[in-house]
């Protein structure tokens, strides 16, 4: 039983006998009968809006925090303290300010938050050179075959790389650790915060039998539905099923409900894979019925969009829309494209084209545009010889973007984004 001491990183061959470490004293050790041999790790910051907030204004370090929008907007990221209130990701704002009434509510900073994230990437890319970022602070890593290069086990080097974010940094970072991303992503969200988490092939099958059939990635709102209608409510029910029958009752997504419930998952740390899709929304101050007006709206959110996918060199197919309405009832329309595209204009005729379709009665408290099937962006918006139009939108736009370029983002824009 190897066992690894968190704080002063030192290694063991044997188990402690109460949990702290001979070297140093701290409690912080994790012993594992796999921890030699296990190397796929996935690392997720700990209510990193919020910490970041705290770390950067100390009066707030004992209080309940809240990122996130007005009275109508959702909750971006809650501290831990204002977690111990009901407060969580996503909840509408006024529930949680109902929840918590002290809470110290924040303006979220996506600037800051960025640039905190590629600070925490930096580190990890110290390490290893195999790190797929899944968002701004959390990222799977591959850490196969670094013990000699940083003399100690994976294990270590995880603890290493939490310790120099937490020291260097100022937000804290939990841990899961194992022989693939199903189980390392899984690992990382079981001991918050400053958690580390091991799951090893001996016990996956047993550990993942009586957890929910939602921890499986994939398993939304809706597929959980259908499969609670069928009497599965756990992995360990999915694990009694074969693969050709969930395929049959499930489609393409029956495969991955087969193997992970079994803990197995041969996909890759790939540091240089796409984003599968991009987005943007916004929350309104007052419901919208109008067209006019939901269409006025949802041109910034196609630029933002747009102008991501330019950043990174991507193009998309397919292009959708999601709208929530007053009573939070939410509903998305997709549109895939014959050829992809990065264009703004493309994205906004799109949307368009669906908002009147769904924009006939009820009011809307939210709207968002995203585009999916991302891929790279050599052969995107080719002029198209029966749309000659599109040629001219793709000439404006790249002349828009050389002026935003050389005067700001703000110094030319489109007539329809005024009132």
């Amino acid at each position: 039983m190897t066992t690894l001491c968190r704080d002063c990183l030192e290694q063991f061959d044997h188990e402690m006998e109460d949990q702290r470490c001979p070297n140093c004293g701290s409690p912080r050790t994790v012993s594992h009968a796999e921890l030699d041999s296990l190397s796929i790790a996935h690392i997720d910051c700990d209510a990193f809006y919020a910490s970041i907030e705290k770390r950067d204004n100390p009066d707030l370090k004992d209080r309940p925090v809240i990122v996130g929008g007005g009275h109508r907007g959702v909750v971006s990221a809650a501290c831990y303290v204002a977690r111990l209130y009901g407060v969580r990701s996503a909840m509408p704002m006024f529930k949680a300010l109902k929840a918590c009434p002290d809470a110290v509510v924040i303006r979220p900073d996506m600037n800051k938050y960025s640039a905190v994230g590629a600070e925490v990437r930096s580190i990890m890319q110290d390490y290893t050179p195999l790190v797929q970022p899944l968002s701004i602070d959390e990222a799977f890593l591959d850490l196969s075959g670094t013990e000699t290069l940083h003399k100690g086990l994976p294990a270590r080097t995880l603890a290493m790389i939490t310790k120099r974010i937490e020291t260097e940094i100022g937000v804290t970072g939990s841990i899961g650790l194992s022989y693939n991303k199903f189980l390392a992503k899984v690992g990382s969200d079981l001991d918050k915060p400053r958690g580390f988490a091991i799951i090893g092939a001996a016990e996956a099958m047993t550990f993942l039998a009586t957890r929910p059939a939602k921890i499986i990635w994939g398993v939304g709102r809706s597929l959980e539905s259908k499969l609670r209608r069928d009497g599965i409510t756990t992995v360990g029910h999915l694990q009694k099923m074969d693969e050709a029958k969930l395929v049959s009752r499930y489609g393409s997504i029956g495969h991955r409900l087969f193997h992970f419930s079994r803990g197995q998952d041969d996909r890759n740390v790939s540091p240089s894979s796409a984003p599968k899709s991009i987005s943007a929304e916004t929350t309104f101050a007052d419901d919208i019925y109008n067209l006019e007006e939901l269409c006025r709206r949802v041109w910034p959110l196609c630029e933002k969009v747009a102008q991501r996918l330019k950043k990174r060199s991507l193009a998309g197919r397919t292009v959708t829309l999601k709208l929530k309405r007053a009573d939070f009832r939410q509903l998305t329309r997709s549109r895939t494209l014959s050829n992809p595209t990065q264009l703004a204009e493309q994205i906004y005729q799109t949307a368009v084209s669906v908002l009147e379709k769904e924009a006939n009665g009820p009011a809307f408290r939210l709207i968002g545009i995203g585009v999916a099937d991302i891929l790279d962006a050599e052969g995107a918006d080719v002029p198209d010889l029966l749309q000659l139009g599109s040629l001219k939108d793709k000439r404006i736009e790249q002349a828009v973007d050389a002026v935003r370029k050389k005067l700001g983002p703000d110094s030319i824009s489109k007539g329809r984004r005024l009132r």
